[in-house]
């Protein structure tokens, strides 16, 4: 008997939560068809592969909007420019919300995961990290990486076939090391290396738990396998931040001159040559720390967001940017002339200024976000009630901002599916909705590091470009994708890199 009441307690409950209070709004926004109670949680325990044609199915069939719900949980996904403007524009949603939170244990409550007045302090003392001077500083960096990554290249000798992510990412982590860190993973020594894989490692055991609901409690997934796989993995990633942290104080307790001149915005090239320190990330935060603004802590939530944020999202976007390139010679032999225009006025040696005067390479690059996004889904959490469009939208629902589809809209795209850099040219863009193209978000919760990343694509692209020919060897229409934290294809995707035989002078 007493079990029964329990049952009728617990039904009683679900249904209020699914269709008392607020409930009803959520009920209007149409949506697959679910089972009492649990929803439509069997639509997501099937593969990876079947996850992301169903979503991108549902997409399509309830345009603009549509739900899905499981226990108490509801999910609403849109894709209409003006509902995310209303959603991105808007600082009272900037909670991330449930799926997010898995990767607290590695990132803490740094940047990318905080709410409310830390998130705002951070925001407004990260910001400068950025700034044009800094980034020119950092140009050095990318310009010898995109070097180093070219040479590699053409040591392997003749045509070389290359699975492209696991291929750039290893030079995108050795950047973001060395400009957030002030530290190279090129030695590859054991420490680097079991950090190197610690980092990859860390972003699969990520997917595998926000698959798996019933893994959602950080404590019963504290006592699976991959639970006790996950701490081993933390002690990696914290343990080698923090060596790098203590080193660097280290540094600057006998350097003071060094963060003086940063303090007062002196440090120029001379000034880093003069020290024989590679400016970093990791020293604006020390700067900050002796200003009383971070703690030890802080410094390492903030390195570990760059390194996470910085690496493997550039390389998926570089990576479909070649394959587009390799697919499209016309498109490839325009870029190449714009390329080595650039490198035989500077002599072949790139600066900040010469990357920036690559206009068509950054069509390219950007033309290539808006199809393939490396970040194709952002999450939010309402705080209060919102009105979209069509709906009206309750406190606490989790958001789903389908960037995919909404680059790929028809509506504001014409031929959506062609790969075409002129989209980008000046005049093309004026009457654009502002919220139809977002590869780096948009609204006070954008991504910080747009303009480095598209420097670092820039870089690596053009120095490939100026010694290789690109030829597909899998090609994108047969391309198929799986639902993880970026855009991922199932199998390799790969592309031939053919020497260019250089004339002598």
């Amino acid at each position: 008997m007493f079990i029964i009441i329990l049952l009728l307690v617990f039904v009683y409950f679900v249904y209020y939560m699914q269709y008392g209070s607020n409930k009803h709004l959520i009920n209007k926004i149409p949506g697959p068809p679910g089972y009492p109670i649990i929803g439509n949680i069997l639509l997501g325990l099937r593969s990876r592969e079947d996850i992301w044609k169903i979503l991108f199915n549902l997409s399509n069939q309830y345009y603009p909007i549509f739900k899905v719900w499981a226990f108490f949980i509801t999910m609403v996904s849109i894709r209409h420019p003006n509902d995310l403007e209303i959603i991105l524009n808007n600082t009272k949603h900037i909670n991330k919300g449930l799926i997010y939170d898995k990767l607290s244990p590695w990132l803490g409550t740094g940047l990318l995961l905080s709410t409310g007045s830390k998130w705002q302090s951070r925001r407004k003392l990260l910001t400068p990290t950025f700034h044009f001077n800094i980034l020119k500083q950092f140009t050095k960096i990318l310009i010898e990486e995109s070097e180093s990554m070219t040479k590699s290249l053409k040591n392997a000798g003749g045509v070389i076939t290359i699975d492209l992510i696991p291929f750039l990412s290893e030079h995108t982590l050795n950047i973001i090391c060395e400009t957030a860190m002030g530290t190279s993973l090129q030695g590859m020594g054991s420490v680097q290396q079991q950090y190197r894989k610690a980092v990859h490692r860390m972003g699969e055991l990520f997917v595998y738990r926000i698959l798996r609901p019933w893994l959602y409690n950080d404590w019963i997934f504290s006592l699976t396998p991959k639970g006790r796989e996950q701490r081993k993995i933390l002690k990696i990633l914290h343990g080698f931040t923090k060596k790098i942290i203590a080193e660097r104080k280290v540094y600057h307790k006998h350097h003071g001159q060094y963060l003086r001149n940063l303090s007062e915005g002196t440090v120029d090239a001379e000034t880093i040559e003069m020290e024989k320190k590679q400016l970093a990330i990791l020293d604006l935060l020390i700067l900050a720390s002796q200003e009383g603004l971070l703690t030890d802590s802080d410094i390492r939530e903030e390195v570990d967001v760059f390194i996470l944020g910085g690496y493997d999202t550039t390389s998926v976007a570089m990576s479909f940017t070649l394959s587009l390139l390799a697919e499209h010679k016309d498109i490839q032999d325009c870029v190449r002339r714009e390329v080595d225009a650039i490198m035989q006025e500077s002599q072949g040696k790139l600066t900040m200024k010469s990357l920036q005067d690559l206009k068509y390479l950054e069509r390219c690059i950007k033309e290539s976000l808006r199809l393939y996004p490396s970040l194709y889904f952002i999450a939010r959490v309402t705080s209060e009630k919102i009105q979209l469009n069509s709906y009206l939208i309750p406190a606490k629902t989790i958001v789903h901002l389908n960037i995919r589809d909404v680059h790929r809209d028809p509506n504001f795209w014409p031929n959506p599916e062609i790969f075409d850099p002129d989209r980008f040219l000046p005049e093309n863009c004026q009457n654009r909705h502002p919220y139809s193209y977002i590869p780096f978000s948009a609204g006070p919760r954008n991504c910080l590091g747009q303009r480095f990343a598209l420097l670092e694509m820039k870089a690596m692209i053009a120095f490939l470009i100026h010694n290789f020919y690109l030829e597909p060897e899998d090609y994108l229409k047969d391309l198929r994708m799986e639902i993880d934290l970026l855009l991922h294809p199932v199998h390799p995707h790969r592309i031939k890199f053919v020497p260019i035989a250089k004339k002598c002078t």
